[in-house]
C-alpha cells in the first residue's frame, strides 16, 4: 500500500479493525499494576519507564518508584542523585532526569495535577506524542491515538504500509491512520488493545498469525510479507568509543568518583576519572597520554596495572563502549576524594556498576572492604 492509498480505508474497515481489537483485548489483556488505576501520575511513570525497556525489566523499577515516591510531590522533593540511583540499570538516563524535572514542574506550576489535554501534556519535558496521547486517552478519556513500536508494526503489516517507520513522514502518515481507526468510544481500551496485540500476537519475530483475529484480512499475511514489515530506514554505523577508567587509590584507600557533567551519555552519573582514546592502548601509551597526565597531576605513581585483561564491551543503541579499568596506587593523599567503599552510594552507569560487582572480590580490590 502506498502513501496515497491510506485515504481509501473505509469507515467500515476502520470500525471492523478497532472492534475486533477491543473484543480481543477484553479476553486477553495482560494484567499490570498501572492498569488497575486511572491516576495520571502512575500511568505517566509506567509509560516513561517502559520507553526503550521491556515490560519484565521495567516492572520491578515501577514498583520500586511508586513505593519510594507514592505521589508526584514526593518525587519532586527527592534529589536528582537519589532518583538517578533508583533508575540505575534502566539506561537512557535522560528519562530519569526528565521525570524529576517534570515532577517539580507539575508540583510547582500545576498544583500537583496533570494537565488533561494532549496539547498541554506534550509541553511537559520528556513527554512526547506517544506519552501525551496515552495519558490523555487512558486517564481522561480523550480521543487521542497512541503510536509506539507495537502500533507501527500492527498497522504496517495489516494495511501493507511500506513507509520506513523511523522517518518523519511515517510519524505523520501513521498518525493520520491511527486517528482514523479510533472508535467513537472506549479510547483507552482500544489504545491498550493495539499495543498488547503487537506485544503478544503481532510480535517482531515468531509472530502468532495462526491465533490472530485479523489474519483473514491482513495484507502482510496474504502477501507473504510478515517478516518484511515494518520497513526501517538503515541507521548510521555504530560508533566505537574506547574508555579508560582510572581507579586512583591513595594510602588510605580513597579514590576519585565524580559527576559526569558533559552533554553526553550518562550525564550526571558518577564515574572514575576517564581518559577516552581512539583505540585500545597499553600501559606505556596511557602514561604518555596528555589527559592522563593532567588527571594524575604531580602524584607519584607507585603501581599502575590494567585490571581487566580483555576489553569490556558495553553496547548502546548508537555506540559501543570498549572499556578498560586501570588500578593506580599513589604515595600521597588524593584531593577531593572519597572512601572507595562509599562509591556505591552514588548513581553510576551499569557499565561501572557491573565492573564493581564482578571485580569487588578480585585480587585487585580485596583491600577495599
Amino acid at each position: 500500500m502506498t502513501i496515497n492509498k491510506l485515504q481509501y480505508i473505509t469507515v467500515k474497515q476502520a470500525k471492523l479493525f478497532s472492534k475486533t481489537l477491543v473484543k480481543w483485548y477484553a479476553k486477553n489483556q495482560r494484567i499490570f499494576p498501572w492498569r488497575q488505576t486511572k491516576n495520571p501520575y502512575f500511568i505517566w511513570l509506567s509509560e516513561i519507564i517502559l520507553q526503550q525497556t521491556k515490560t519484565q525489566q521495567g516492572l520491578p523499577y515501577y514498583n520500586v518508584f511508586i513505593k519510594k515516591y507514592p505521589t508526584i510531590d514526593k518525587l519532586a522533593n527527592a534529589s536528582e542523585q537519589e532518583v538517578l540511583k533508583l533508575w540505575q540499570g534502566l539506561g537512557y538516563y535522560s528519562r530519569a532526569r526528565n521525570i524529576h524535572y517534570t515532577a517539580k514542574d507539575i508540583t510547582k506550576n500545576y498544583n500537583g495535577a496533570f494537565p488533561e489535554n494532549y496539547s498541554d501534556l506534550i509541553q511537559l519535558k520528556g513527554i512526547g506524542d506517544y506519552t501525551a496521547s496515552a495519558i490523555a486517552s487512558i486517564c481522561f478519556n480523550k480521543k487521542e491515538a497512541v503510536l509506539d513500536g507495537n502500533v507501527y508494526r500492527v498497522l504496517s503489516r495489516y494495511f501493507g504500509i511500506t513507509i520506513p517507520i523511523n522517518t518523519s513522514l511515517a510519524k505523520k502518515e501513521f498518525k493520520k491512520l491511527a486517528l482514523k481507526l479510533l472508535p467513537n468510544t472506549h479510547f483507552s481500551e482500544y489504545n491498550q488493545a493495539i499495543m498488547d496485540f503487537g506485544a503478544t500476537i503481532c510480535t517482531p519475530k515468531k509472530t502468532n498469525c495462526s491465533n490472530c483475529n485479523l489474519n483473514e484480512t491482513c495484507f502482510a499475511l496474504k502477501n507473504n510479507m510478515v517478516e518484511k514489515l515494518p520497513v526501517k530506514k538503515k541507521k548510521n554505523p555504530i560508533k566505537k568509543r574506547y574508555f579508560n577508567y582510572l581507579i586512583i587509590l591513595d594510602s588510605t584507600n580513597k579514590t576519585i568518583f565524580t559527576k559526569r557533567e558533559s552533554r553526553d551519555i550518562w550525564r550526571n552519573l558518577y564515574q572514575f576519572p576517564l581518559v577516552e582514546t581512539l583505540q585500545e592502548i597499553n600501559t606505556q601509551k596511557l602514561s604518555k597520554n596528555t589527559k592522563f597526565k593532567a588527571l594524575i597531576k604531580d602524584y607519584k605513581i607507585e603501581h599502575l596495572t590494567k585490571i581487566n585483561k580483555k576489553l569490556i564491551i558495553h553496547k548502546l543503541s548508537h555506540q559501543h563502549i570498549y572499556a578498560s579499568f586501570w588500578l593506580i596506587h599513589i604515595n600521597s593523599d588524593l584531593e577531593n576524594s572519597i572512601a572507595f567503599n562509599k562509591i556505591n552510594h552514588f548513581p553510576t552507569s551499569i557499565l561501572i556498576q557491573n565492573f564493581l560487582d564482578f571485580f569487588i572480590n578480585s585480587e585487585f580490590l580485596t583491600t577495599f572492604d
